[in-house]
């Protein structure tokens, strides 16, 4: 499909550069009136997920993927829960193990690629008998999404109609590079801290599962994941493990309308997370780059939404009508 430069969005005056249009969003939005009704569900290798919901008895249900160390409450799921249980959707916001308040069961926590979890919530979203279903995720969760419909190709269910990723790394590798330069290691060492913690009461949990080393000892994310993720997941190391759990090898198998939408001044992306030449080629996924946005921001001025979220609802009430 035709890539979508878009020179049209603009955030507001106050968020002056990439910086600041990740950074505020994040920290200081605040999303009211949604309220979820929680659902826990056991997972076929004995662990748990808590799964939000946002019910109105609607046939249509968008099912919501946070990002890395996020959880169903962070601003942006609760921004799509607003507007599309609004807009005569359900709304199912799903938590990755860990994130819901709650430490996991078994020994592993989550990934980019950790798509078996996604199964299980889109299989529940099944088991409640809705038609039309659209799948949606922020960043990692965007990977898991892209990777998800991507793996299933021909073998996708028929009630799933179509996907949605923003702020997506879909090659993981040049992300990761991204986050080493010094003008990013914010982003990457608070993500370091919040992982550090979580793999330490892990540990105290299995007590043999792996050496715990301060998080400050790890000078990017790929010593970090050759480390920890590597190790706990089964691969040679942080190479290995981006080569195989990162979307970007199955954007060419989606075979249902997907839009991508990232910002070309996103702090987190680079190089192939904007995957011009696989969108040129498939027919089925729309790329969409804006100027400005940031990492998961695109706030609007005077605007309750930000462009994301009024952009999806948009993409997938087409999507939906031309069915």
């Amino acid at each position: 499909m035709p890539i979508i430069r878009n020179n049209h969005y603009k955030p507001p005056f106050y968020l002056f550069n990439q910086h600041m249009e990740t950074i505020f969003p994040s920290a200081l939005r605040k999303v009211k009136g949604v309220k979820y009704e929680r659902e826990r569900i056991d997972t076929r290798d004995g662990d748990f997920l808590d799964l939000d919901w946002v019910k109105r008895d609607n046939s249509r249900l968008i099912i919501a993927s946070h990002g890395l160390e996020g959880s169903s409450d962070r601003p942006y799921i609760l921004g799509i829960a607003k507007l599309f249980g609004q807009n005569n959707w359900d709304v199912l916001a799903w938590n990755c193990r860990s994130c819901s308040g709650e430490m996991n069961r078994r020994e592993y926590l989550y990934h980019h690629g950790f798509t078996q979890d996604v199964e299980e919530v889109v299989s529940k979203a099944r088991e409640r008998g809705y038609k039309e279903i659209v799948m949606i995720g922020f960043s990692m969760g965007g990977s898991l999404t892209l990777k998800y419909v991507g793996e299933k190709s021909d073998d996708l269910y028929p009630e799933i109609k179509g996907a949605m990723a923003v702020s997506v790394p879909c090659n993981l590798s040049s992300s990761s590079r991204m986050l080493a330069l010094k003008k990013n290691k914010f982003y990457q060492n608070r993500f370091m801290r919040k992982l550090d913690i979580k793999l330490r009461e892990k540990s105290a949990q299995y007590p043999n599962l792996i050496e715990i080393k301060p998080w400050q000892s790890f000078s990017d994310f790929h010593e970090f994941d050759t480390h920890y993720s590597a190790k706990i997941f089964g691969y040679k190391d942080a190479q290995d493990f981006y080569d195989s759990v990162q979307c970007y090898p199955h954007l060419t198998s989606i075979k249902i309308p997907t839009l991508i939408l990232n910002a070309l001044n996103d702090p987190m992306l680079t190089g192939d997370c904007y995957p011009e030449f696989i969108a040129k080629q498939n027919q089925n996924i729309i790329l969409e780059l804006t100027k400005h946005g940031g990492h998961v921001g695109f706030l609007q001025k005077r605007k309750v939404h930000t462009y994301a979220e009024e952009r999806a609802l948009a993409f997938f009430d087409k999507v939906i009508n031309e069915q």
